[in-house]
């Protein structure tokens, strides 16, 4: 049976170990976070470097991806130096793929959608579901200015967005650790940006930013993201979203990270590298990866 292995510096609380199956062949998926402690997370690459038939980077991206252009996120990297056997996935295929298809995708299950406002956490390392989201909304706001880095400038749209990031991504890319990796559980509440939040119908993004900082009704909203438990969940439907959305399969009650589903393809292909943009759609197709539709009903 093929492996594939997300090592994250997130919480080992949210660990999950599951079989999945695609195109018929069994893959054993399984997430070991390591609770902020980037040492022990480098050594687990190392030890599983080529006993493994592909890695899931998680917790940090290895790259943010503009356009074509792809900025190394050179901390992040230094964490997996030394890899040499071993795919290394950090789901920016699948976000620019997957995730950039999430509507198209899970249509059969939610039809055709509009809305009012989109908000978006932090969008830079999830520009296509940022897309996505900007096709079937009338307005969309992104927070990375506020969220990220804590300057309280909303950023309107794709175009104003990729403007700033055209700036911000070469002085991202020397970002340490402590600026890249943003928590280990995301369990800490502090609801901060509410009236984003609160007038937009859509939020969209990493689950760990929304939990932060959504306040304590989010009532009618729906939510597209991944990631996320069934407690993940049961919160969500306790303060009132009426629907969400996985950008990636739930297995057992849980959506694994796009780094994860991304290596599991990686392993189902065999090819024992990473897979380009091309490869990945066409995976898609062939195995049948979708997000979920959860809906949650009303007001509790």
């Amino acid at each position: 049976m093929k492996r594939a292995v997300s090592i994250s510096l997130g919480s080992s609380q949210r660990d999950k170990s599951v079989v999945i199956k695609l195109g018929g062949e069994e893959i054993l998926v399984e997430r070991i976070g390591t609770d902020g402690d980037a040492a022990r997370a480098r050594q687990l690459y190392l030890d599983l470097d080529g006993k493994v038939d592909a890695f899931g980077v998680g917790g940090v991206d290895l790259y943010l991806r503009l356009d074509k252009r792809e900025y190394p996120l050179r901390a992040a990297l230094k964490l997996v130096e030394g890899v040499t056997k071993t795919p290394l996935c950090d789901g920016r295929g699948l976000k620019h793929t997957l995730e950039r298809r999430v509507f198209e995708l899970v249509k059969p299950q939610l039809g055709e959608v509009h809305f009012r406002q989109a908000f978006v956490p932090v969008g830079i390392d999830r520009l296509g579901l940022a897309q996505a989201v900007a096709e079937v909304s009338d307005k969309i706001v992104l927070g990375d200015l506020m969220v990220a880095l804590g300057v309280p400038i909303p950023v309107y749209g794709i175009p104003a967005f990729k403007r700033l990031a055209r700036i911000m991504l070469p002085i991202v890319s020397h970002f340490p650790m402590s600026m890249l990796f943003y928590g280990s559980d995301g369990s800490e509440q502090e609801p901060k940006y509410v009236k984003y939040f609160e007038s937009s119908d859509l939020i969209a993004g990493d689950f760990l930013f929304m939990r932060k900082y959504m306040p304590a009704r989010m009532d009618g909203k729906t939510v597209v993201t991944n990631t996320t438990t069934e407690e993940n969940i049961e919160l969500l439907r306790q303060r009132g979203v009426k629907t969400v959305i996985t950008t990636t399969p739930r297995y057992e009650g849980r959506s694994f990270g796009t780094n994860m589903m991304e290596a599991a393809l990686t392993a189902y292909a065999g090819k024992g590298r990473r897979l380009e943009d091309d490869e990945l759609d066409g995976l898609i197709e062939e195995v049948g990866v979708r997000g979920e539709v959860v809906r949650m009903g009303g007001r509790l």
